[in-house]
């Protein structure tokens, strides 16, 4: 049988159609867009960087001017006073009082700052109260905070010092946005100090945060196009400019702006150097919107000839056909052969220049994970496995082979392994372009993605503990384990591939990546009790990370931040005896996650509901907890 053909002119004018096609994009990827590698140098003074809108020039608007003696020493100079400069935040700065030199106890009219359209006292600074006479004032909790006397050391009961009264600003109670310290007065209180405590942390830096803003008046227009606009916290009707995810700078027009950001290697790094190179080393260009309509109609003309050729046969009449892809987005495994490779041992030690502390990207329970570069220049994440005998080694080796054969979008691909004798087992991810999540939370990650990553971290985890025999547990997922696409999709790495694990380790472990999310930093394990403490105490507040602008956001990302912070709670107290499994975990963030549709939010359920099509665990997440029947495994 001939197949038929089309018409020759429409021959020709697909073949003229793909030739224009194939000459614009050759020439479109001769143009790059560039980018410096570098933030603009800043101002410096001693051991500051000042950045915009804060300026040592003459030039610069008045309320952000400041003077630097010695060479080392910064004030900023505000209604007719002098306030040294200890550190400066993304939103404020922390300045010693006006009278030197420091006291124990500070009178409540010597710190003399009234409120403008610029500054105003912020709500993370704690003070101790000297003296009063009303003792409501005071707050239980407050006390928990290791603040420092002028000695540098511990100043709380259990050092022998004295604190007096406790009461954070936060608080609202007794002092509100545009007051000074004098307002203690009036409860008989006759002196004060005061320390700064960020928010997800208990350690005090002594000082008094003040926090700074532009009027929103003035602020239209000099905001970068990569930045957006920040309500102050405690100055009425001002904002800041603050760059997007994946960006870094000040945030202004006529200050360094915003550029390009991401991690390499385990360092910051901007611009150009963010770009993803192809193979042949071209940069990668953005010009989508040039190329697509044709290739739209390159596309719809070639389908339309396919449409038009008969299917040829062979000799036997049997069709010819591709294979199906064993791909997919859900679940499922390789079966009879994986496409993982198996290195030598040397091979690795050459990749992370021998393992080397600067190629080390994270460590924990699990092993370590080192930075690594192939010969043929493929960037990998080189896994460590911690092993303690031979028994391990068989179960790690075991572990390996299963986890190599499960395809899941949310798990980073494996690329390879080295099981060498004498030698800790070693396992070979692909690298995400845009490194781990712990680094991305330092940069400053929106809400949405934040929820929507550990919602698909819980997916996956479920999916590995209740649709796999044996069950394939993490033991030590945290944020330096995941890491992100070039889409924020989470891609989780580290497992311990040992046996031996426990689920309530698994259910700890994501509570202390849920606090993570909320404060922004890594919790300690009496870190992680604090939280809990000020959770339940309705105090959730006071350790949300402040990049996340808490008391700004939405009152529906409120509430979300509030239910995530409850699931970490339950993670906690009920993950040990079964009551509050990974399903159940899976299940409530799926759910936030799916709710994030609006508010400048990518909607993301679709994709995470995705992950479990085809899967027994998607109708066990839809169902109610009681309902649940799983397996004995």
């Amino acid at each position: 049988m001939h197949p038929l053909f089309l018409p020759s002119s429409s021959s020709s004018s697909a073949l003229f159609l793909l030739l224009l096609l194939l000459l614009t994009l050759q020439t479109l990827t001769s143009i790059s867009l560039s980018q410096p590698e570098a933030l603009p140098s800043l101002e410096k003074c001693g051991n500051f960087s000042i950045s915009f809108p804060f300026h040592l020039s003459s030039s610069s608007p008045v309320p952000f001017r400041l003077t630097c003696a010695n060479s080392s020493t910064l004030f900023l100079h505000i209604n007719h006073q002098n306030y040294r400069v200890i550190e400066f935040f993304t939103d404020g700065l922390l300045v010693d009082f006006p009278s030197s030199p420091c006291r124990q106890f500070n009178d409540l009219r010597s710190f003399p700052f009234s409120t403008n359209q610029f500054f105003s006292i912020s709500f993370e600074n704690v003070i101790s109260l000297y003296d009063c006479e009303d003792s409501s004032l005071c707050k239980a909790g407050c006390e928990s905070n290791v603040l420092f006397g002028c000695d540098g050391r511990e100043e709380d009961e259990t050092s022998g010092g004295d604190i007096g009264c406790c009461y954070p600003l936060s608080d609202h109670s007794a002092w509100r946005p545009g007051d000074d310290f004098s307002v203690f007065g009036k409860y008989g209180c006759r002196g004060f100090s005061s320390w700064v405590v960020p928010r997800g942390t208990n350690r005090g830096k002594r000082g008094v945060k003040l926090e700074w803003a532009i009027p929103r008046n003035s602020s239209e227009g000099i905001c970068d196009p990569e930045a957006r606009t920040v309500n102050a916290t405690a100055i009425q009707g001002s904002a800041r400019c603050v760059c997007r995810d994946g960006f870094a700078g000040d945030g202004f027009v006529h200050g360094n702006g915003c550029l390009r950001s991401c991690y390499r290697d385990g360092n910051e790094v901007y611009g150009n150097k963010c770009e993803i190179k192809k193979h042949n080393g071209k940069k990668l260009t953005v010009l989508a919107g040039v190329l697509a309509p044709l290739f739209i109609l390159g596309s719809l003309l070639a389908l339309f000839c396919l449409l038009k050729r008969p299917v040829t046969t062979t000799h036997e009449g049997q069709h010819f056909h591709h294979s199906p892809t064993t791909t997919t987005t859900s679940v499922s495994f390789r079966k009879g052969y994986t496409k993982t490779r198996l290195f030598t041992y040397r091979e690795l030690e050459e990749a992370t220049k021998g393992f080397q502390d600067s190629q080390k990207l994270t460590q924990g329970k699990t092993g370590t994970i080192y930075s690594g570069n192939l010969k043929n220049g493929t960037r990998v994440l080189v896994h460590k496995v911690l092993c303690e005998n031979q028994i391990e080694f068989l179960e790690i080796s075991s572990q390996i082979d299963h986890l190599s054969a499960v395809l899941h979008r949310n798990l980073a691909r494996i690329i390879g392994f080295c099981m060498d004798i004498g030698y800790n087992p070693v396992v070979v991810y692909e690298y995400p372009v845009n490194g781990s999540l712990e680094d991305r939370l330092r940069l400053g990650l929106d809400w949405c993605k934040r929820v929507n990553i550990v919602a698909e971290v819980a997916g996956l985890l479920a999916l590995l503990q209740y649709e796999n025999y044996p069950p394939i547990l993490h033991n030590n997922v945290g944020s330096g384990y995941i890491f992100l696409d070039e889409d924020f999709q989470a891609k989780v790495t580290g497992f311990g591939l040992q046996r031996k694990q426990r689920t309530d380790s698994c259910m700890y472990d994501v509570a202390v990546l849920l606090l993570e999310i909320v404060t922004g930093s890594k919790q300690r394990e009496e870190n992680v009790t604090q939280a809990l403490q000020r959770i339940r105490c309705g105090k959730l507040e006071e350790i949300v990370d402040p990049s996340l602008y808490f008391h700004e956001q939405p009152v529906v990302y409120r509430e979300q931040i509030g239910l995530v912070a409850d699931i970490a709670t339950r993670c906690v107290l009920f993950g040990g005896d079964g009551k509050f499994g990974m399903v159940d975990a899976a299940r409530e963030l799926l759910q936030i996650a799916e709710n994030n549709g609006g508010g400048g939010c990518d909607k993301k359920g679709d994709g995470i509901e995705e992950t479990f099509s085809n899967s027994s665990l998607l109708q066990m997440i839809s169902m109610s907890p009681d309902s649940i029947y799983l397996p004995k495994t």
